[in-house]
């Protein structure tokens, strides 16, 4: 081939890479505008150390406060089906994004570790005046409430860690979130995925998170799966999922510092955060923690068993104001 062929071969492929990722980008941002256009913040957003954080509060302003943490790829919108309105019944609640999800800022280059997630959502409760919150965290949403309670223990009431990866597990990083996280190969994947992938599929994979149950009637319609799906939500999304096995591994031995009432709820039928190798081990870990196995529940208690996840919230604060 002449060089005057390589640099039209060239250039060629140059128009075309081009082409494509113009039509990538202007999809990916017309997806997101539509998806937050659709799914806007339910609360208000905080500036907290100079992070915006977006908070659904609920509830009386003298109810005993109690912060929501969500687990991965969530938001608030998966506590405001109906979890949180009931307990904002007796209680004052607060939802909080996450940093890099829903409508809260990411923080830190990897994605926000356990620690720093929990010291940012602690400082926002206590701008808000919940200076020692009961806090219940699901599933990654639990390390972080651990985080919390090991690194804040002047700044927490009690604990409710529900579904909580909380303790090492021997399964490698997914080859999806190898990818995602990965400082070359994810910048380029994240586009298509934003620009081509619908929330129809993002809904179609509720049923595994879910399994054995079901999700609940217009769960789907109700998360924003746009939201999920939006850049900077799967790369922040896909860096914490990548960290957090070496963060539980630094912070587990740590658990029997917590000395605060602990009220671990776990389903037998979850294994997306499987009991035996979590909460099984946390409830020897600390020291005021009780464990309530739901027999056949998976992965989703403040779903599928939400009468014994508001139980498990009151009977930490029963037990918060015994010590007080």
């Amino acid at each position: 081939m002449t060089l005057k062929k390589l640099a039209y071969s060239i250039a060629i492929f140059a128009a075309v890479i081009g082409a494509v990722s113009a039509v990538t980008l202007t999809r990916a941002a017309r997806n997101e505008a539509r998806a937050q256009a659709a799914f806007p913040p339910e609360g208000q957003i905080l500036e907290v150390n100079g992070t915006a954080l977006h908070v659904v509060e609920m509830g009386p302003d003298d109810g005993v406060p109690v912060v929501l943490i969500h687990g991965a790829s969530g938001n608030t919108r998966d506590f405001t089906q109906g979890f949180a309105q009931e307990l904002a019944k007796t209680h004052r609640v607060l939802v909080f994004d996450r940093p890099g999800l829903g409508y809260s800022d990411p923080i830190g280059p990897k994605g926000g570790s356990l620690a720093a997630q929990a010291a940012l959502l602690q400082a926002a409760s206590a701008q808000l005046g919940a200076t020692r919150p009961i806090v219940l965290g699901q599933s990654y949403g639990g390390a972080v409430a651990l985080a919390w309670a090991v690194h804040h223990p002047d700044n927490i009431r009690a604990l409710v860690p529900v579904a909580a990866a909380s303790n090492p597990w021997s399964t490698g990083l997914s080859t999806y979130y190898k990818f995602l996280s990965h400082p070359i190969v994810g910048p380029v994947v994240i586009p298509l995925l934003t620009a081509f992938v619908d929330d129809a599929r993002v809904e179609r994979e509720l049923d595994a998170i879910f399994a054995p149950q079901k999700p609940p009637a217009r769960y789907g319609k109700h998360i924003g799966a746009g939201l999920t799906l939006r850049r900077t939500s799967l790369r922040a999304n896909a860096l914490q999922r990548a960290a957090i096995l070496d963060e539980i591994e630094a912070i587990h031995t740590r658990y029997g510092e917590v000395q605060v009432p602990v009220e671990i709820i776990h389903g037998t039928a979850d294994d997306t955060v499987p009991i035996e190798v979590h909460s099984d081990k946390l409830v020897a870990q600390i020291p005021n923690a009780r464990l309530q196995k739901l027999d056949g529940i998976g992965h989703m208690p403040h779903h599928a068993a939400q009468e014994a996840v508001l139980a498990a919230v009151e009977r930490a604060a029963k037990r918060a104001a015994q010590r007080e």
